[in-house]
């Protein structure tokens, strides 16, 4: 009598000893029959011990047996645990060895019981398990898996960092009736709920992309170091930021075109919140290019496709959806023939102006200081007078080397020395 586990590293057979643990193979044939296992993971890997599985909790501590299953379905109360069959035949022997992992005694009783949960051996005599653990099956195909399964690593915890899951278990044969009230679902289940957080089965860190999507990727990774950087400096508002949809950027303009001659040809295409030519700071000059704010997007785009290599002041314009976020991010107002604005002004004489130049205004990321900060150190963050940093201690954690003397949510006697 067989069952076939297809896992995440590859597939293993099973046969189960149902002559001799009649019971115990019920009991995990049935729990196959109702999907119990699929998309378990392997939460407990031991290098050269064990492998441990049958949780959906992925805790050590989740699972019941099959009669306890059927009763939670009808709403009824039924042991959680059954007593195994412990065969002194069955041993721990040889690699692959499959077993019931028991859980400790509550009662006194000299033995405890079974749910859901078991494991796979991963090495030759691993004898101290014998009489603690109930053996009902080997694995007779798939050793390879096996050794795979040996070798993936894992956390301090055991569990391996990439999820190892029983994807999918198939019944080869099945000798035993179906306890009363077994109902099979009609799909399998979803994910258990075990709150992983680790790599995906399918996810490969360190797969390679293509040069294209990798040059791709670089560039997205670079220009988001570059707005980082630029927001940290205080050149952009936040990193994320866009440029608004509404602006339009104009240039290859003749030096003698005026802001309200440009006004006045984009207004027919829409209202006009602003229209300015940018000019040199120093000599008031056109520098040829200028910046449109429509109070709708659909204005700036029928204006972008309508003026595109139009021709004013004997110059054939280029239109384009501006790119700068300066007026989000408060920027400098340079427009020399305005002069300064006393209402948005900081505090040069005349109630504008930054740095004794009457028109420039000073943007947001400026802190504004008193003389009554001392001497504190108030533009970027405040030191205070006692630096005395306290450190908070992290426990760490050591794992102790094979031979283990836990399985996860159950005791294992200690081997002998």
């Amino acid at each position: 009598m067989s069952v076939l586990l297809e896992t995440s590293l590859g597939d293993l057979v099973i046969d189960l000893e149902v002559d001799a643990c009649p019971k115990t193979c019920q009991n995990f044939l049935k729990l196959c029959k109702v999907y119990y296992y699929n998309l378990n993971a392997f939460f407990n890997v031991s290098k050269d011990f064990l492998a441990q599985s049958g949780d959906p909790s992925a805790t050590g501590t989740g699972g019941e047996s099959i009669w306890s299953f059927i009763a939670s379905q009808e709403g009824k109360q039924e042991p959680r645990y059954f007593s195994p069959e412990f065969v002194p035949r069955l041993k721990h022997k040889a690699k692959g060895t499959v077993s019931m992992a028991v859980a400790p005694s509550v009662d006194g009783q000299v033995k405890g019981g079974c749910g859901s949960q078991f494991f796979l051996t991963l090495a030759d005599e691993i004898d101290y398990l014998d009489g603690k653990h109930a053996v009902f099956g080997h694995v007779v195909e798939g050793l390879d898996t096996l050794d795979k399964l040996n070798d993936v690593f894992v956390d301090q915890e055991g569990r391996p960092l990439k999820d190892v899951r029983i994807r999918h278990v198939e019944i080869l044969d099945d000798p035993f009736e179906d306890p009363p009230g077994l109902v099979v679902p009609e799909s399998m289940p979803m994910r258990p709920p075990d709150n992983s957080n680790r790599i995906a089965e399918d996810e490969d860190p360190l797969a390679t992309l293509p040069e294209e999507e990798a040059e791709a990727e670089r560039r997205k990774q670079a220009a988001r170091a570059s707005a980082l950087t630029l927001e940290m400096v205080g050149d952009l508002p936040f990193a994320n930021v866009r440029p608004p949809e509404n602006v339009l950027f104009v240039c290859k303009l003749n030096p003698a075109t005026r802001d309200e001659d440009l006004e006045l040809i984009f207004s027919r295409f829409g209202s006009i919140m602003s229209c300015q030519v940018i000019r040199d700071k120093k000599t008031g000059d056109s520098l040829q290019y200028a910046f449109i704010e429509f109070d709708k997007r659909e204005d700036a785009e029928q204006a972008y496709f309508k003026m595109q290599n139009v021709l004013i002041d004997e110059r054939r314009i280029w239109v384009d959806f501006s790119q700068s976020v300066s007026r989000l991010n408060g920027g400098w107002s340079n427009d020399p023939k305005m002069g300064p604005r006393p209402a948005r002004g900081g505090k040069g004489h005349g109630g504008g102006g930054f740095g004794g130049l009457t028109h420039l205004e000073a943007t947001r990321r400026y802190r504004e200081s008193s003389a009554d900060d001392g001497d504190r150190y108030g533009l970027v963050f405040d030191v205070p007078g006692d630096r005395h940093v306290a450190f908070n201690s992290r426990a760490v954690i050591t794992a102790t080397k094979y031979p283990q003397t836990w399985l996860r949510g159950f005791f294992v006697a200690q081997a002998p020395i």
